[in-house]
């Protein structure tokens, strides 16, 4: 769209976020998702005193629901919404979510929607999940015997490695930071310390990912509420503005290899939208099924000059104590992937971030957060990024 047609956007007043929601993960799970979706909306039912009927809208990710969907939960779980959504992107759905949410109570669509995920992991759901993960991928990949995340992401590490000067160490400057930020999440599936020379040693798994490149799968739910400022307050629910969000699909297509996601395209209208910089961010909960799309996010939503990442990863201090607090609940990588709640993880972290309520140590005087999104690879690529900045109220 030329930039004399594309309309202004509207800023999202009259809309908060609140109730931020993590069921304990499990390694593995004999439940369905539909048990921990359950179990995600009884532990919300907790922290605000919601009953299913107080509810009027339901939004839902997961990659092992099915056959349902949205629909099938909400019968399921015994919610009678006037506004439903089904959101199947993955690491960005928790952003995505937010955005429809946040317009559906705008609009008046509804008054207090659910925004939750929740994936199991049984001993043969990754193999399943794979399996129909996309048609791209069960064409033009799978019968020449390569796919999955960790080929995919080796190819994109490879390039991106070669492209900007970054080393294996540098990549393990950001593992190791979020390890360390893991030790104080008492939910978190690895929390012992990780030194650079165990990380180095580890053994390849598609070179050059190694071992503590790959988040480790796992079964769980994340939840939270998106409702009216007035609600909010009347029911004693700190909560957050929405200051800014972004989102974007199939980016930049032409790209031989991955290089960059969509926030490259829009990340001028995510910070002009939230009128601050990146500069003004107390702590960034990126997506991080692998270390290289944590830097990829780095660069493209404005935390370092382009083609600066390499210098960036090695004088920055990414701990909860740091320069820029980096997935301070240490992330996928050392809280584990959920499914689709992976997505939903970094925004509920810093949602508690800033309103002071954290799984684990609080980032000092943390007031905004920014949240970022990557989801739903295909062969080559990851199709859908967004980004969301919030601020305490």
């Amino acid at each position: 769209m030329s930039s004399s047609t594309k309309r202004s956007r509207m800023a999202y007043d009259g809309v908060v976020v609140a109730a931020p929601i993590t069921v304990p993960y499990q390694r593995f799970s004999s439940e369905p998702a539909h048990g921990w979706a359950g179990a995600a909306l009884r532990a919300l039912a907790r922290e605000t005193a919601l009953g299913p009927r107080d509810l009027d809208g339901f939004s839902f990710s997961s990659f092992s629901a099915g056959p349902d969907t949205a629909v099938g939960l909400v019968q399921h779980l015994g919610l009678m919404p006037r506004w439903l959504d089904h959101v199947p992107t993955g690491g960005a759905s928790g952003v995505m979510a937010l955005r429809r949410a946040a317009r559906a109570v705008q609009c008046g669509d509804a008054a207090i929607v659910a925004c939750v995920a929740a994936d199991t992991n049984q001993i043969d759901s990754f193999r399943h999940t794979l399996a129909t993960f996309s048609r791209f991928s069960q064409d033009a990949v799978y019968p020449y015997g390569f796919g999955g995340p960790n080929a995919t992401f080796a190819l994109i590490t490879q390039a991106y490695m070669h492209e900007h000067g970054v080393t294996r160490a540098d990549f393990g400057r950001i593992c190791l930071a979020q390890r360390a930020n893991a030790g104080s999440n008492p939910l978190a599936l690895q929390r012992s310390p990780l030194d650079l020379e165990t990380y180095l040693a580890a053994r390849p798994i598609a070179d050059p990912v190694h071992l503590f490149d790959c988040v480790m799968p796992c079964a769980g739910a994340e939840a939270f509420v998106v409702t009216t400022p007035e609600i909010a307050a009347a029911r004693g629910w700190p909560a957050a503005r929405i200051m800014a969000t972004i989102e974007r699909h199939n980016a930049y297509p032409d790209d031989l290899v991955q290089r960059r996601g969509g926030w490259a395209m829009d990340v001028d209208e995510l910070w002009a939208m939230a009128g601050i910089g990146p500069g003004d961010i107390d702590c960034l909960q990126a997506y991080d099924d692998y270390p290289v799309i944590v830097a990829m996010q780095l660069e493209d939503l404005g935390f370092c000059p382009p083609g600066t990442i390499a210098r960036f990863l090695r004088e920055t201090h990414f701990g909860i104590d740091g320069t820029l607090p980096l997935n301070t609940n240490g992330g996928q990588l050392s809280a584990g992937q959920a499914g689709a709640a992976g997505g939903y993880q970094n925004l509920t972290e810093g949602l508690r971030q800033i309103l002071h309520c954290p799984l684990g140590a609080q980032v000092p005087g943390a007031r905004r957060a920014a949240i970022s999104g990557f989801g739903l690879v295909n062969y080559d690529r990851g199709v859908c990024t967004a980004a969301a900045v919030i601020e305490a109220l």
